[in-house]
């Protein structure tokens, strides 16, 4: 395993850097959240110009032709400075899969306009009527030439501006086939609920009630395996949401640091009082650990490496140390931590999202068990 990035992938993180930092100020990412469709369209563009929003698509496609790597570091310096923009869901829930396993007539119509800017996805991963990601509830059934798709998903982000959603679906229902479907958020058929969490982003249920969509809808088209797509799927947007805390919580400690250096009690800087050196020095291991073991995990994805078992650990790392992070960070600010208009709320109130984000730590835990007492000894070592 490789612990250091090269040339090309360090260009990658200044430039995606470099960009953030200018167009996502403090003031800028407040009034981005509030506003109705809590996306920032200027920086949007900003990237698609500097080719970032194509930094995982072929360039026989317009885009960078990089990798999973590279589309993390971007993901870690979107976290950095808790930038508004759909990168997870459009770059990674909707270009990757259709990049790997959409049909030359989908990667021909979506992946350009993904690169250009001109074209935003997701996908619904959370079924409201099952617990497995790879087991959906929602059913499709066949409709001469096309299926009709009857379910309810849950924790839709970013559901409203997006140009297609990816939907799996049992055909026929029951133990049926998983296929994926491309489904018009805005079709008929589809109602979408909206609330607003407390990072200002948006979360939708997406009901499908009748929603007919086409042959050429379904993703990877006939032969392609739902099963196997959204295995592959679910453990990338694991690691891209683990890389995304990392820059949350590395910057939420950074500014903490920054804080207790300067802020005296008793005539001296509060950094030097020992119990708050320890709760740094614990934030320090937690944002190291989460580091190491998303990275190991992003790794062995681009390496095409099983890495079901490091995915997990690196969401369990995002969601338990992104908190603890979180909370040490606001709790070593004293009562200004609590200001909802002071930055560290921000990045409090962004982990926290991310904690719970695709399953909190128990169900990371949960998996891995049940995975461990399936397996040989000597498999799980």
């Amino acid at each position: 395993m490789e612990f250091t990035f090269t040339e090309e992938q360090e260009t990658v993180r200044e430039l995606a850097r470099e960009i953030l930092e200018k167009e996502a100020s403090t003031d800028r990412v407040k009034q981005v959240s509030a506003s109705e469709s809590a996306q920032d369209d200027e920086l949007w563009a900003k990237l698609a110009e500097a080719n970032l929003l194509g930094i995982a698509i072929p360039e026989a496609h317009g885009g960078m032709g990089m990798g999973f790597l590279e589309l993390c570091c971007l993901l870690e310096e979107v976290g950095r400075v808790v930038a508004p923009v759909p990168v997870l869901e459009t770059l990674v829930l909707g270009g990757l899969p259709i990049a790997a396993y959409g049909t030359a007539a989908q990667q021909s119509e979506w992946l350009p306009r993904i690169a250009a800017g001109r074209a935003q996805l997701g996908a619904a991963l959370l079924d409201a009527d099952s617990a497995e990601v790879t087991a959906p509830a929602t059913t499709a059934r066949a409709d001469g030439a096309g299926f009709i798709l009857e379910g309810r998903k849950r924790f839709v982000s970013a559901a409203s501006r997006a140009d297609r959603i990816l939907v799996p679906a049992r055909v026929g229902g029951g133990d049926g086939d998983v296929t994926i479907f491309l489904v018009d958020p805005n079709g008929p058929g589809v109602t979408l609920s909206g609330s607003r969490i407390s990072t200002g982003a948006l979360l939708f249920e997406m009901e499908l009630s009748g929603v007919r969509v086409e042959a050429e809808d379904r993703l990877g088209g006939e032969e392609a395996n739902g099963e196997k797509i959204m295995t592959w799927l679910h453990e990338r947007a694991l690691v891209a949401t683990s890389a995304i805390q990392i820059g949350v919580s590395e910057q939420a400690l950074h500014i903490t640091a920054g804080y207790t250096r300067e802020r005296e009690q008793f005539g001296v800087p509060i950094g030097t009082f020992q119990a708050v050196q320890h709760r740094a020095a614990d934030c320090f291991i937690d944002v190291e650990a989460l580091r190491w073991c998303t990275w190991r995990a992003a790794w062995k994805l681009a390496d095409g490496q099983p890495a079901a078992r490091d995915a997990a650990v690196a969401k369990y790392w995002a969601a338990e140390a992104g908190s603890r992070v979180a909370k040490a960070s606001v709790h070593l600010h004293g009562g200004i931590g609590s200001d909802v208009d002071y930055p560290i709320q921000r990045y409090f109130l962004w982990a926290r999202a991310l904690e719970l984000q695709l399953g909190s730590a128990s169900p990371q835990l949960a998996w891995l068990g049940r995975d461990l007492a399936g397996t040989r000894l000597e498999e799980s070592v």
